[in-house]
């Protein structure tokens, strides 16, 4: 599965196109002890494809401000899945000094320890993939991007309190080594398709 990700800074509106999965996100109010990384963009959505060629066919259609990102899928067990309103969106700008090192460490640790944060309902990892992005959109690339969702602004508030998140803070400093900004925003979900 892969997913193509599109944020705007200014709060554009977006028809998704044909996909397998449709997910528009606008900022909610969740407060990180830990973490301000000041403010969020106004607009992001998140379409899922079964395939590249139907991503890349889909982003050749779309027009307006958006920055684009083509990600492969990573989709982890948690004890209670559901269809959440809220969603913590992270994204790891990098450069790490080995990819391929950092990303299996991370995968290999940090994602048995999200799936344990309470509340939660649906985590996905997602790795940069090589694609053909329009003239029409602006792409960027991040090393990495996550996503932990909850029911709700008050349940993932509670989870960023929680002894599951101190634990992910400890694990956080034995990841190999990378630079780049990591960022970390609350979104309020809406599923479109």
């Amino acid at each position: 599965m892969h997913c193509l990700f599109l944020s705007s800074a200014t709060g554009a509106a977006l028809e998704p196109p044909a996909c397998e999965r449709a997910l528009l996100f606008a900022p909610d109010r969740v407060r990180d002890p830990f973490l301000d990384d000041g403010p969020p963009p106004q607009s992001v959505a998140q379409l899922y494809f079964d395939s590249l060629a139907s991503l890349e066919a889909a982003a050749e259609a779309m027009r307006g401000p958006w920055t684009a990102e083509a990600m492969k899928v990573h989709v982890f067990p948690v004890p209670q899945p559901g269809a959440p309103a809220c969603t913590y969106l992270v994204a790891y700008e990098g450069p790490a000094d080995d990819e391929a090192a950092w990303h299996a460490h991370y995968l290999a640790h940090h994602p048995p320890i999200m799936a344990r944060l309470p509340g939660i309902r649906e985590l996905e990892v997602y790795l940069p993939i090589d694609w053909r992005c329009p003239a029409s959109l602006a792409r960027v690339r991040h090393m990495q991007r996550n996503k932990v969702a909850f029911d709700d602004a008050r349940a993932l508030g509670a989870a960023l309190v929680s002894p599951v998140r101190a634990e992910m803070r400890k694990d956080y400093a034995k990841l190999p080594r990378f630079s780049g900004r990591v960022t970390h925003y609350a979104m309020l979900t809406k599923v479109v398709r």
